[in-house]
């Protein structure tokens, strides 16, 4: 898209009353952010979060930590920020290939969908309750900035009563349900995905201040940074519209006194056909060692070997169990994502055929093998992408602070394209000229 599509943008007055609306609620957005939760010191708490290093993103507590765009270790209103959200439908997605009520209501359409929607909500709201209770924990006890002199539980939470626990939790929980309205006001009134378009601010936030430590540090690391991350912003952006146009043919037949069909259309399917999920369910699946680590301290074996292999980001056996984790839930989420029998159904019912495929299973195990092989370097390319900033770390001892990498440059990419397209589409709606000049 041109940089002069912008300025088009903000000439048309529908669509710059939308854009103008996006950037609103993204300033309340951000600001919420910074309002600290009652009960929380403030003075303590920024002292703390400013002297913390933050975390890279391949773990969940740096992820989390990078979603929330820094509001996790400030412990404010915003803090859970929108991971509640992401688990929530994850889950919601997954139990529709489990439960066969989900799996019907998915299958009524706008009716349905609306009625997922509503369970999500629920989950997000309980999630966010388990979620508040565990960090305002983690800060009581001095886990959230660990070694840091002054940043202990009670320097942090000076009343550790039960009843501004209480109010904690509770505003926390409060935050999550005011963060997915705004999302949802931007997809109603506004340009793109309301709750993607929050995501991409979150990360996006946190980037001056780690850009600022490289200059700070190296002039000279800060400028290959910089140039290293604009050949990767460059790659992911190739990777992420390559797609394999499968050719799709229509017969015609008779409704009626109306010919219908005969034409022609391709089903795409993309190269990372699962986007940047497999990346959060293998960062996930690692963090449990972490946890159990953590409950079970009295077994000291299980914990010396957790926190030797399987805690630092930068050993080749944690790089590898992350990897193979990777690949398995690139497959794993385009399998149940992506139901080549299903497909191939609807094609035979609507007289769709692939040329040289019969319909029915026949394109259904064409299309099976066409998703297997492109999904393979799909999947190598995810594990790529979310070790950049493990290798990072362990090569040029970046001290997590390389920005460009894993589960961030993933999701800031593929907003920004779907965010850019929409704004296309829309001033192509308002400026269509027709094929006769």
């Amino acid at each position: 898209m041109q940089l002069s599509a912008f300025g088009r943008a903000f000439k048309t007055p529908d669509l710059r009353k939308k854009l103008l609306f996006v950037l609103f609620i993204v300033v309340v957005f951000r600001l919420g952010s910074i309002v600290p939760t009652p009960g929380v010191s403030y003075g303590a708490i920024t002292r703390c979060a400013e002297a913390a290093t933050g975390g890279d993103d391949s773990s969940v507590y740096g992820m989390l930590n990078l979603f929330s765009g820094g509001a996790l270790l400030r412990l404010s209103i915003f803090a859970l920020g929108i991971m509640p959200y992401i688990t929530a439908s994850i889950i919601i997605q997954l139990l529709t290939v489990v439960i066969p009520r989900f799996e019907e209501l998915k299958k009524e359409g706008p009716s349905g969908s609306t009625k997922l929607t509503q369970y999500t909500r629920y989950l997000t709201v309980a999630l966010g309750v388990l979620e508040g209770t565990g960090y305002i924990a983690m800060a009581r006890y001095g886990q959230l900035f660990p070694n840091q002199p002054g940043c202990t539980g009670d320097d942090i939470i000076p009343d550790q009563g039960i009843f501004t626990i209480i109010v904690m939790v509770f505003t926390m929980t409060a935050g999550v349900a005011v963060i997915m309205w705004l999302g949802e006001l931007i997809t109603e009134r506004g340009i793109g995905n309301g709750m993607s378009i929050l995501i991409f601010c979150q990360i996006i936030a946190v980037f001056p201040s780690q850009l600022g430590a490289i200059y700070s540090q190296d002039k000279l690391k800060f400028a290959a940074v910089m140039a290293l991350g604009l050949l990767l912003v460059a790659a992911v952006v190739f990777v992420e519209q390559a797609q394999r146009r499968i050719p799709l043919q229509y017969a015609k037949r008779m409704v009626g006194r109306r010919m219908y069909g005969g034409s022609s259309t391709y089903i795409p399917l993309k190269v990372n056909q699962a986007g940047v999920i497999p990346v959060i369910f293998a960062s996930s699946l690692l963090y449990l060692p972490q946890l159990a680590s953590l409950i079970w301290q009295e077994n000291k074996a299980f914990s010396t070997f957790v926190n030797q292999y399987l805690v630092k980001g930068d050993h080749p056996l944690y790089m590898g169990i992350y990897v193979l984790l990777v690949i398995f839930f690139a497959f794993f989420y385009v399998s149940i994502t992506f139901n080549p029998l299903e497909v191939a159904d609807n094609m035979k019912k609507n007289g769709g055929f692939v040329p040289g495929i019969r319909p029915g299973r026949p394109t259904a195990e064409y299309l099976d093998y066409v998703l297997t092989r492109i999904t393979t370097p799909g999947s190598l390319y995810l594990a790529t992408v979310a070790l950049i900033p493990l290798i990072a770390i362990s090569l040029v001892q970046a001290t997590q602070q390389f920005p460009f990498g894993g589960t961030s440059l993933l999701i800031m990419v593929g907003v920004g394209l779907d965010t850019v397209k929409q704004i296309e589409s829309n001033l192509q709606q308002r400026n269509y000229a027709g094929f006769l000049r």
